[in-house]
């Protein structure tokens, strides 16, 4: 489809973390949008854009037909974010998890070919390979899932590929790194994020283990790389995974990143152990030569747009404020 035709989306997930950056910028680049959340963490992550012409906004469940059918009505693309994120949000609840990321999929799939979307983009994770020796894991490296959010991740990519590979819907599979940075609706139970907000209002970070390997992603850059796929050649993209990172750095580096970006010596690194043994570095160089992907933002970016947001007081009571943090939100309202 040529750049200058608009598309109309379904962002499931949208007023999530990477969705209050994703949905503006869709909307700002005269594409229609609909979400479909539960608003688990509230109204204000896209109230900058409600009121749009070009926005509907569904309050719903993706495991509900109804609302699915809804938001998905007169779409001809869905890029697929909503899930419970990451492994401790999963473990908190595996069975509410498994429901939401894996059980419900099969149906939002059918209901996509049923509306006659023309392009699935599934939000994938880079936590399908497991933990590897290899310095670089590539697309082709064996997927060694180990927890259930992981595998459920793989699940739904073969799904996606079982129930609409030869439909004629185009299905792009992005497998991204962790993602930092500000957003509306701010997350600081990741790796950058957590470190700088310690950093900021303790002045203490700290590491547990520190040699794993993380791959990092600026937010903006997540969203450059959906905005890439919603027009990328469909013979490029279809069932062909992706990953889409940028610096992969241990952990122990980004607390001295944190600590030199925000030019503060006297933060303290205390480093504390851990039975996380997640650790892998991934390889994007398949996005940057077949797609012309670069990422153009830095863990130190990150930082520094998390720094900026917090002191001009857009990130109440950080530290103990349900909204920042899943597994604190989910606890308190109860998901079921």
């Amino acid at each position: 489809m040529e750049k200058h035709v608009k598309h109309r989306i379904l962002v499931t997930g949208g007023a999530g973390y990477v969705g209050s950056r994703l949905v503006p910028r869709l909307l700002e680049s005269g594409h229609q949008v609909a979400v479909l959340d539960l608003y688990l963490y509230g109204e204000a992550p896209l109230a900058a854009v409600r009121g749009n012409p070009r926005l509907k906004e569904v309050k719903g469940d993706l495991r509900d037909p109804a609302a699915v059918q809804s938001a998905m009505a007169g779409c001809d693309t869905v890029i697929h974010l909503a899930c419970i994120s990451n492994d401790p949000s999963f473990e908190l609840d595996p069975g509410l998890g498994k429901s939401i990321n894996r059980d419900c999929f099969p149906g939002l799939v059918r209901a996509a070919l049923k509306a006659g979307v023309k392009r699935f983009i599934y939000a994938s994770s880079s936590s399908v390979y497991g933990v590897k020796e290899t310095p670089n894991v590539r697309e082709e490296s064996v997927c060694e899932p180990l927890t259930d959010y992981s595998r459920f991740k793989l699940d739904c990519e073969r799904i996606l590929m079982e129930e609409a590979g030869t439909s004629g819907m185009t299905c792009a599979i992005v497998r991204p790194a962790t993602v930092c940075g500000y957003a509306p609706r701010q997350r600081l139970d990741l790796t950058v994020n957590i470190l700088t907000i310690h950093a900021l209002v303790n002045r203490r970070i700290r590491i547990f283990g520190g040699k794993q390997l993380r791959p990092n992603l600026h937010i903006d850059d997540m969203v450059r790389a959906y905005e890439c796929f919603l027009d990328a050649p469909a013979e490029a993209v279809h069932g062909v995974p992706y990953n889409v990172g940028y610096q992969n750095r241990s952990v122990e580096d980004i607390g001295l990143i944190v600590r030199q970006t925000l030019g503060d010596e006297a933060i303290e690194l205390k480093y504390e152990p851990t039975d996380d043994i997640r650790s892998y570095h991934i390889n994007s160089d398949r996005v940057r030569d077949r797609l012309g992907f670069v990422p153009r933002h830095t863990i130190e970016d990150a930082v520094q747009g998390i720094a900026e947001a917090y002191r001009v007081g857009l990130l109440k009571e950080p530290m103990t404020n349900p909204l920042y943090y899943n597994i604190k939100r989910m606890q308190e309202v109860k998901l079921k």
